[in-house]
């Protein structure tokens, strides 16, 4: 049976016609098992597979169905709060500079993967620019400047004046350019990941959720509805996807509902003025304004709302005004696609790495950096998996549940009406 793929996902339209992978039937074996078939769960694989070692990865779903399908395509390596300073008050000297230069190398491992692999994604490794949204927050951007800097990244920083010709808008006083990033094709990359480990000798599972998993004498026995999979070692990949197979784990982390929203194609004088480059962009507001043109110049930004219901509609409107103003575009466009994802936030905006029983490891936590933070983790954890000694770029910690997980999970959609009027008081003071 060929996966369902939701149609009103931009990206996961665009993969519509590839060959489908058959769900799990009978009782098989495996080295690794891997569950999630998103970025973490597909780079980890190939790069299991690439060493020698028998894995099987199970997706629920179809591949890219969660996050790694539903999320605007910007290859963001840079952590979604804090600088590398921060991080090392946090982490300490040694850990925090593994981490660091964990995230400073994971967006040219990106297009590395892609350009090694002749995936197919819309690859364009032009940058991932952050605007200022107003004139208080330059300061930040320059002390991010200049910390980045020292941990060898390759960044700008940019005045006004270059910040209107990148953006063709002055609606930014300055921006911060990450010449590492830029965009992809995520449901494509993806796909492409997956061929890769299955050329390698991977076996890949669609339409196959993992019912429970139980260890035993053999290994980790993982219940499928139509069969089980015995595996030595087992990887949790769904980040927020996670359901109820490890309930501990669920309440870790805080989900962030986000609605993306792609316009019909623009038209050609339009495109050249926005962008012109062709970088990805999310500015530093408390509600991020993010933009960026597909490969087909469609305009794609995203909008977190209040209400856990509901949202998609109400929120096309405000979307596509924001891109009018923000972009002075002569008239507001037209939405062809809208749909939502799921990120996982942790509390302190850093990912986590857990093994909750013995050969039995999850990571999670990807903050809304995911393309690079989920994919450049995939040759760490298959390192650990196969059992070397080398130093990780997040050490393994316990699971930490969130106290009052039930109420505190909405926190993020009720912080956004706070966000708004503190973004609105910065800009007030330009």
């Amino acid at each position: 049976m060929k996966p369902t793929r939701p149609s009103e996902v931009l990206w996961l339209s665009t993969i519509a016609d590839i060959a489908p992978r058959p769900s799990l039937r009978d009782e098989h074996t495996t080295d690794v098992a891997i569950i999630g078939g998103g970025f973490m769960g597909a780079s980890t694989a190939l790069h299991l597979a690439m060493r020698g070692i028998s894995v099987t990865l199970l997706e629920k779903h179809c591949l890219a169905w969660g996050a790694s399908g539903r999320n605007a395509g910007v290859v963001a390596p840079m952590f979604a709060r804090g600088d590398p300073d921060d991080v090392i008050a946090r982490l300490g000297e040694d850990k925090g500079s593994r981490l660091n230069g964990f995230i400073a190398s994971a967006g040219d491992l990106v297009f590395d993967l892609a350009k090694r692999h002749n995936i197919d994604c819309d690859a364009e490794q032009t940058g991932f620019l952050q605007p200022a949204h107003a004139k208080v927050a330059l300061g930040p951007l320059e002390r991010r400047f200049e910390q980045w800097q020292r941990h060898g990244k390759k960044v700008e920083l940019l005045d006004a004046v270059a910040t209107e010709k990148i953006t063709g808008t002055n609606s930014f006083p300055g921006a911060l350019m990450d010449l590492s990033g830029g965009q992809i094709n995520p449901a494509k990359f993806t796909c492409g990941l997956i061929d890769a480990a299955q050329k390698a000798g991977a076996v890949v599972h669609e339409n196959t959720p993992a019912l429970s998993m139980r260890r035993t004498s053999r290994g980790w026995r993982i219940l499928t509805p139509q069969g089980s999979l015995t595996a030595q070692k087992v990887l949790l990949a769904t980040n927020a996807y996670v359901d109820g197979l490890w309930p501990k784990l669920k309440q870790s982390f805080l989900p962030l509902c986000v609605t993306q929203l792609a316009t019909k194609p623009l038209d050609a004088e339009t495109v050249k003025r926005i962008l012109p480059g062709r970088q990805a962009a999310t500015d530093t507001s408390g509600h991020p304004f993010s933009f960026r043109f597909d490969a087909q110049n469609r305009l794609i930004s995203a909008a977190v709302g209040v209400w856990p219901f509901g949202e998609k509609n109400r929120l096309s409107p405000s979307i596509r005004k924001r891109m009018a103003k923000m972009l002075q575009l002569d008239k507001v466009p037209e939405e062809e696609f809208i749909w939502e994802g799921t990120a996982a936030l942790t509390s302190d905006f850093l990912p986590r790495l857990h093994q909750p029983e013995p050969d039995l490891y999850a990571a999670i936590g990807c903050n809304g950096r995911g393309i690079a933070v989920a994919t450049a983790l995939g040759p760490h954890l298959a390192g650990l998996l196969a059992g070397d000694d080398a130093p990780l770029p997040v050490d393994i910690c316990d699971i930490e549940t969130v106290r009052g997980h039930f109420l505190i999970q909405h926190g993020p959609r009720i912080y956004m009406p706070w966000a708004r009027f503190k973004d609105l008081r910065d800009k007030k003071k330009d």
